[in-house]
């Protein structure tokens, strides 16, 4: 089963910036297809091979602030190819 997961990692403290860059960055030299924007980072591939590459990989990036929230967002396709039509 295929899924694409959106995740947004918002520290809540002023130094914010480079848990995120370390958290992309894993996520990029993850294998995955991974795609950003300025708001959140896709993840595209098979459920067992993204889960097993999030799970640790969202610990850590928890780990590496003193508060802060991540969002996660499934669906069960992959919408790595996704294009607007309108």
């Amino acid at each position: 089963m295929d899924i694409s997961v959106e995740l947004t990692l918002t520290p809540i403290q002023d130094d914010y910036e480079p848990a995120i860059i370390n958290f992309i960055k894993e996520l990029r030299g993850s294998g995955l297809t991974v795609k950003e924007n300025p708001l959140s980072t896709q993840v595209y591939g098979s459920y067992d091979e993204v889960m097993n590459v999030l799970v640790p990989h969202m610990k850590s990036a928890l780990e590496a602030v003193d508060r802060g929230l991540l969002y996660m967002k499934m669906v069960k396709s992959d919408r790595s190819d996704y294009e607007p039509h309108f």
